[in-house]
């Protein structure tokens, strides 16, 4: 499973799980979990540049705690979803904010705002075994050294079993598949010429990327 990117079908990506995220977009706190999809072609990895899109001059970084799916998943339960976990790894769902917003305003879909090539850039993959605690993880993010994104996934809202569990009803989780789990708060701008950086303190994960 060291290349997923390469065997995953999708990327299913949780919106809103943290608290203090879904208060900073002045939106409302879930009450259940909702996602969106974005394709695989938005996968960068460690090594390459993010591409911001003709026609804006900034997209906004969201660090998130990424699950990858070792085993196929179909209406499974709580108590059966980590079984499906082959490991993890840090990713940005990188998001173009002036065609989301202007999506919303119009009730469409997120899809090119969330979508688009170099969407989705991540790092190396993470062993199951090597975490002790998947809810005691601090997740972090710099652009351009300064720290703008810090937060635990002990404040998800939803924790991982419910989120695959959840997930699993509507879609087969397959191997391979990477589940974005939520991003906390402070996300923000970067524009041609950044570096994004992100880690996860607790294992020593960094990865970091120019922003072209």
């Amino acid at each position: 499973m060291s290349q997923w990117w390469k065997v995953g079908r999708k990327i299913v990506a949780i919106g809103r799980n943290y608290r203090d995220h879904a208060k900073e977009m002045n939106a409302p706190v879930p009450t259940e979990p909702f996602w969106f999809l974005k394709p695989t072609t938005s996968y960068i990895a460690q090594g390459g540049n993010i591409v911001i899109p003709d026609g804006i001059d900034d997209i906004h970084h969201e660090v998130e705690l990424g699950v990858i799916i070792g085993t196929k998943a179909s209406k499974i339960t709580d108590s059966e979803a980590m079984k499906c976990v082959a490991g993890y790894c840090l990713a940005f769902d990188m998001t173009a904010r002036t065609w989301q917003s202007a999506a919303k305003k119009k009730g469409l879909p997120w899809t090119t705002s969330k979508g688009f090539d170099t969407a989705c850039p991540h790092g190396p993959f993470i062993p199951a075994s090597q975490i002790k605690d998947i809810n005691a993880l601090t997740l972090w993010c710099s652009v351009n050294g300064e720290q703008k994104q810090r937060g635990s996934t002990s404040e998800m809202i939803f924790q991982i079993p419910q989120l695959i569990s959840t997930v699993s009803r509507i879609h087969t989780l397959e191997e391979g598949d990477l589940l974005l789990t939520g991003t906390p708060e402070g996300v923000g701008p970067v524009r041609r010429g950044d570096t994004l950086t992100g880690g996860i303190e607790e294992l020593g994960v960094e990865i970091s990327f120019a922003v072209k």
